[in-house]
């Protein structure tokens, strides 16, 4: 899309949890304004809006996309209240940026992607991992041939306890809609879903099969073993998730921590860290193992706030509505990932190998609220 609007004014719809982080971004760029915040919880929009200096508040989301002074909006609501959001602002003609995941399901997803091509207007997906500067490096240096061939990746993500400032601030209602029937499923529904976006983007190709064994802890935890299966047949992924709730973490935001492992033929690449700080090691690190090298270069100067991701992610909306840059995470793209975590449910509750580019629906995993 050729450049859309000189200097896009950007309302933002959802002023809960997570707001603040994807914000920052818009509040930092000084290509937009933001104008007006939609909450329907009394008092919230108000709130948030002095807080970041817009000039308008509502309740009501209607309200706010007849608002002609709203070009575009960034969607932070519960996940299964997307589809109705973003099909109201797209028929608004607003451009919109939308919380991950799209949708609850894939057929939603799909459905808005053509609502928003045919209005004409820009429909992208925030992925704050994509843009989270210790992973674009990390892929730099795959397309730079710095490993070699790829040949897996490797992810790995544990839960645990944290005491952080910003973990202790959060509303616990704010998370109640995740663990009933609202969702398809729980944490790798709605956190693993950044990992599986990561697992897509990291090689630039499809994944075709996908074998898993998943199990269930204080049900919305979902320890999980998966195996993936690229296009091209030498390269694989696995992805582990644990939860150790007696386990605590070091971390400025959530009670998480992510460890990514790069492998290629000549050497491989750790991303050491995303949400939490846990090993006193930079950031990334490069193997080279190549015949005549085998060295180790550390970037200990990489940005690794978590937060970054978020304001980069607020930022490429911006450059996709002021320069025509396609976005990082399209529709296309927030489809396939949504396919590949219900892929992994269907894989857990069958023990059989599963093709995520079958998926057209939804899968709910055994056990989860109906």
């Amino acid at each position: 899309m050729s450049t859309v609007i000189p200097r896009p004014r950007i309302g933002i719809v959802g002023a809960g949890n997570i707001a603040s982080l994807n914000v920052a971004g818009y509040l930092g760029d000084p290509r937009c304004d933001l104008v007006a915040v939609c909450d329907p919880k009394e008092g919230r929009a108000a709130e948030a809006a002095r807080e970041w200096g817009a000039p308008k508040s509502y309740t009501d989301l209607d309200a706010l996309l007849a608002d002609p002074d709203v070009d575009a909006v960034e969607i932070l609501t519960p996940t299964f209240l997307h589809y109705e959001h973003v099909m109201a602002a797209v028929a608004a003609g607003k451009h919109v940026s939308c919380q991950k995941p799209l949708s609850n399901t894939v057929a939603e997803a799909r459905a808005m992607g053509a609502a928003a091509e045919e209005a004409g207007v820009v429909l992208r997906v925030s992925e704050c991992f994509r843009h989270y500067p210790p992973l674009e490096l990390a892929k730099q240096l795959v397309l730079d041939g710095a490993i070699g061939r790829p040949t897996q990746l490797r992810s790995r993500t544990v839960v645990g306890q944290t005491d952080s400032a910003f973990q202790n601030s959060l509303d616990v209602e704010g998370y109640l809609w995740r663990m009933t029937a609202t969702s398809p499923g729980g944490h790798l529904f709605d956190d693993m879903i950044h990992k599986y976006a990561v697992a897509l983007w990291m090689f630039d190709q499809d994944i075709t099969s996908v074998q898993a064994v998943v199990r269930r802890r204080d049900h919305f935890f979902e320890p999980c073993a998966a195996i993936f299966e690229y296009e091209d047949e030498s390269v694989l992924g696995t992805m582990d998730v644990t939860y150790a709730p007696a386990m605590w973490l070091r971390s400025s935001f959530y009670g998480a921590d992510e460890f990514f492992e790069i492998q290629g033929d000549e050497g491989f690449i750790w991303v050491t860290r995303c949400t939490g700080q846990m090993l006193d090691l930079p950031a990334v690190v490069l193997y080279d193992g190549s015949k005549g090298k085998q060295t180790t270069t550390s970037f200990p100067h990489v940005d690794d706030d978590w937060a970054t991701g978020f304001s980069r992610a607020s930022s490429n909306f911006i450059d996709t509505l002021v320069d025509g840059a396609p976005p990082e995470m399209s529709v296309e793209e927030a489809v396939k990932a949504l396919q590949l975590c219900f892929a992994v449910y269907e894989a857990g509750n069958t023990r059989l190998p599963v093709d995520p580019r079958t998926v057209d629906d939804s899968v709910v995993p055994s056990g989860w609220a109906r």
